[in-house]
């Protein structure tokens, strides 16, 4: 039996239908995903159906006794108490009693006080008559599964831990429908991974709003679309929902075409003359006019973002060159000993856990701030767009149009000048929206504005400092084609594992106790050689860095020769190393040839060596070329 069913709920808060006659069911032991555009109605659905909001029709009907918890999208700022207190109002009806029981027990340790434990015993009792003396120990247990600090003071947490110290308190309530709006916003990477794992052995029934494409594949067993106040359930994980929804949406787009043809044709007929007129079949006008209302009535999709990336003119083949760079606040060491080389064209991905000093790593590479030992050197002609997670250059006084043009009514977007107005459809804002000051968007309106923002100034540096949060689906794909496409070079910091696959071909990582490291590849690659990687030696104690100057020089002609050689050699090294490693790869070489072995071993261990010696005479005379030319 279904433990909440909904029927024909309609829903509206005087602009567009959110929930147009929609309905569905919630199974038992079911995890499901809400996925849908931004500000279509998926928090408010999951507050319906928590009973926070009543719908103005339909009916909502809940299995006796089921109870629900709801981890909200933005959780307060102004939290205040102690975690344990926080954790323990999951349960009102034994709080206050908890939390009494928690500060006796403290104090007691502190300080043996006969008044003090006469009250403990008192508290104790009050708990084991009303039943609650087991919330204590399940208090405890939840504090110690999430990695919490339960005398930890609220105010002064982080973003992340607070979201776990309210899903904490969700689960403390013990409900059978566990409802999570948006979980991994804020979170680093080894939280989003953590919650995962818990969430897996959580084993209650869940219904949760994600963009996260790596965390819905893992946790949801079947994906419910809200798309134009209608909802549509996809069996199955998240890769078959996007085939099979896209399927759906040109087989609508063939209907309409066909059902819009057919009224045309309608349309002709009863506009004949008058002896058509006269014998026209009324059943036949009936029908036509329920298809204009059916026409009238059709809620065509929200538009797709449809915009490009301005592109300066090339920066120099060198981008960024850090050179055992070391930084750090007071005693806590951010950088230590890290050198990098950033070309033309790179994506390079910043990753590591909260508070990390990821975009403190960004401001060392921008030159923004100077490091401690080590220097960094930057290419020549950079022009460098900006997208901040804290959204700053977002001005809240002014109108949406005025964060993106300062002055006029003009944008040059695609090669050529665009209104304002048009410009910002592009971005799924209405013209009232573009005269609304900033301060009225949601979070994802706002990310929406600062890619505006940011697509309308020419660069070829991005720097994106968690650009995905709050982003839905459809806007995420749009920004990893466009940043796939893009010439230029681009650093970013995200926690969004599918997005770090899809678009960057490097990976710098903050790794506990071995400072940052360099990896080739995605999020995936780096998991991979981060198993594989053997423990690093200690590290020799740096002398202060001298500033003796390189001589500039350009190539000579042999040099020049070798290094427009070097990348065809490198190529078909490579080509015969994946060779001779994919006839390794045959079980029936070791069957049949079991003797070659060896020798074909020793044969890869000697390409990869030569490719490696390759690589390293290609950087070295492309250093040369990059300062002859800058």
């Amino acid at each position: 039996m279904a433990l909440i069913t909904l029927k024909d709920i309609s829903m509206a808060f005087g602009g567009p239908v959110l929930l147009d006659k929609a309905g569905f069911t919630i199974e038992p032991g079911e995890r499901i995903c809400l996925v849908g555009r931004n500000g279509c109605g998926k928090s408010t659905l999951l507050n319906l159906i928590h009973g926070g909001l009543q719908c103005d029709s339909g009916t909502i009907t809940r299995e006796q006794g089921v109870s629900s918890a709801l981890l909200p999208q933005e959780v307060p700022m102004d939290i205040k108490g102690r975690v344990y207190d926080v954790v323990a109002s999951g349960q009102p009806r034994h709080a206050a009693l908890l939390s009494e029981y928690q500060r006796l027990s403290l104090a007691l340790a502190e300080d043996y006080d006969d008044a003090c434990l006469e009250k403990l015993n008192h508290t104790q009792h009050a708990l084991e008559v009303s039943g609650a003396w087991a919330l204590y120990q399940q208090v405890h247990s939840v504090i110690t599964r999430m990695g919490l600090d339960g005398q930890a003071e609220c105010s002064v947490l982080s973003a992340g831990v607070r979201r776990r110290v309210y899903l904490a308190r969700a689960i403390l309530s013990g409900p059978e429908i566990l409802l999570l709006d948006e979980p991994t916003n804020h979170l680093d990477i080894d939280t989003i991974v953590w919650m995962e794992e818990f969430l897996l052995r959580f084993g209650k029934t869940m219904l949760f709003v994600s963009h996260d494409r790596a965390f819905i594949h893992r946790i949801a067993t079947r994906i419910v679309e809200l798309d134009r106040g209608r909802l549509t359930s996809f069996a199955g994980d998240y890769t078959r929902f996007l085939d099979y929804k896209r399927n759906l949406l040109e087989n609508e787009e063939r209907q309409n075409a066909e059902f819009d043809k057919k009224r045309k044709k309608e349309e002709v007929w009863i506009r004949q003359g008058v002896k058509a007129r006269r014998t026209r079949n009324e059943g036949r006008v009936r029908a036509l006019m329920e298809m204009r209302a059916e026409v009238q009535n059709r809620r065509g999709r929200t538009g797709s973002l449809n915009a490009r990336l301005i592109e300066a003119q090339r920066s120099g083949r060198l981008v960024i060159n850090a050179i055992d760079i070391s930084f750090a606040y007071g005693d806590q060491e951010i950088v230590d000993g890290l050198s990098t080389t950033i070309m033309r064209g790179d994506k390079v991905g910043i990753i590591g856990p909260n508070g990390c000093g990821k975009t403190t790593l960004l401001r060392l590479l921008l030159g923004e701030i100077t490091p401690v030992t080590g220097s960094v050197r930057q290419g020549t002609r950079l022009e460098i767009a900006y997208f901040d997670q804290l959204r700053a250059q977002l001005d809240e006084t002014k109108t949406v149009k005025e964060n993106v043009v300062d002055h006029g009514d003009m944008v040059f977007a695609n090669q050529k000048p665009r209104h304002i107005i048009g410009y910002l459809k592009d971005f799924l804002f209405s013209p009232d929206q573009a005269a609304s000051p900033v301060r009225s968007l949601s979070g994802g309106e706002r990310n929406r504005l600062l890619l505006a923002r940011m697509f309308a100034r020419p660069s070829n540096v991005l720097v994106l400092d968690e650009p995905t949060n709050d982003l839905d689906a459809d806007t995420l794909d749009l920004l990893e084609a466009r940043l796939i496409e893009y010439a230029g070079t681009v650093l970013m910091v995200s926690h969004d594992r599918a997005f770090l696959n899809n678009v960057v071909t490097s990976i710098l990582a903050f790794e506990g106790g071995v400072g940052v490291r360099e990896y080739v590849g995605g999020y995936d690659d780096w998991l991979r050689q981060r198993s594989e990687k053997p423990k690093p030696e200690p590290r020799p104690k740096k002398s202060k860095p001298r500033n003796n100057a390189k001589m500039v020089r350009k190539l000579t002609f042999r040099q020049k020769r070798e290094f427009d050689e070097l990348p065809g050699t490198i190529e078909r090294l490579e080509r015969q190393r994946r060779e001779l490693f994919d006839a390794l790869s045959d079980p029936e070489l070791y069957r049949s040839s079991g003797t070659k072995v060896s020798g074909m071993q020793k044969q890869l261990d000697d390409l990869d060596q030569e490719i490696s010696d390759a690589y390293a005479r290609w950087e070295q005379l492309d250093e040369l070329t990059d300062e002859a030319d800058s």
